[in-house]
């Protein structure tokens, strides 16, 4: 795939369906790439959204469960998909990037023996369905799995973003705008995820264990709370970032029941292996 002009283009040169929305701003430079889930489980609902002004809502790209793509705004205009956010010292996230949704029901509920979007009402097979604990939050409920064609096609079209706008990460929903959202989600396999976008070529890089079962705070220091319950003895982490003798991590696989922790670890906490 390609970008030009901040329209995305198939490998034959074709643009992908575009969809002007008119919940949109002006031009401005992305830094980040924000990814989101729709909470509905169909793609006809959020298009129509985005493109009803009352709505107030929008997104630059809506991929499908078959990783079919629509374009609703050029990458160089903000669009309205982050609300009320924060992420490193900014404010305001519409203004600073990119946004993907990803059609998925996101937190479900069950009716009967069936597992239900609330949103749209519509049941999801139990082979789409994962169990996990939210990184924010303390209990184990349903959530609908992406397809291997959605990451398939998010992931390429995300390392493109990337490299061409030379963005600095790629965040969740629940990351900007951690006590309103949970987009998107424990589902979403963001470690992987944010590696290949960023085009790390040995994930063993900065890669340790802990030496000892150990805190992960929600900020670096003993003042902020724990975010879960200790982290196990032995446990894989990725270091992204450091501040004084605490290093922010990603967790490697699964710990307490949640998928793509994140958080702060002392350092003298953490070995190389």
């Amino acid at each position: 795939m390609k970008i030009i002009n901040h329209r995305l283009y198939t490998a034959d040169n074709k643009p992908v369906p575009y969809q002007p929305t008119p919940n949109k701003g002006g031009i401005y430079i992305p830094f980040y790439l924000v990814m989101h889930y729709t909470a509905v489980t169909r793609a006809a609902g959020s298009v129509s959204w985005f493109l009803d002004k009352n709505a107030k809502a929008s997104a630059h790209l809506l991929i499908d469960r078959d990783g079919s793509i629509i374009q609703f705004a050029p990458f160089n205009i903000v669009t309205w998909h982050a609300g009320v956010s924060k992420w490193n010292g900014l404010n305001g996230l519409n203004q600073y990037a990119i946004g993907i949704e990803l059609v998925n029901g996101g937190r479900l509920s069950k009716s009967g023996n069936n597992w239900m979007c609330p949103v749209d009402k519509r049941v999801v097979p139990d082979s789409e369905v994962v169990m996990a604990k939210h990184k924010n939050e303390s209990t184990i409920e349903g959530w609908q799995d992406y397809t291997a064609a959605q990451m398939e096609i998010a992931t390429e079209i995300a390392a493109l973003l990337v490299k061409t706008y030379k963005l600095k990460d790629v965040v969740g929903h629940d990351d900007i705008a951690p006590f309103r959202k949970s987009d998107p989600g424990p589902a979403f396999p963001m470690s992987g995820f944010r590696s290949k976008a960023m085009g790390r070529k040995d994930e063993t890089i900065d890669t340790y264990f802990t030496n000892t079962a150990v805190n992960i705070r929600r900020g670096p220091g003993t003042s902020f709370e724990p975010i879960t319950e200790p982290l196990p003895n032995n446990t894989k982490v990725q270091i992204l970032k450091g501040e004084g003798n605490w290093r922010f991590v990603e967790v490697t696989g699964t710990v307490h029941g949640i998928n793509d922790l994140e958080g702060w670890v002392s350092a003298k906490y953490l070995v190389k292996k």
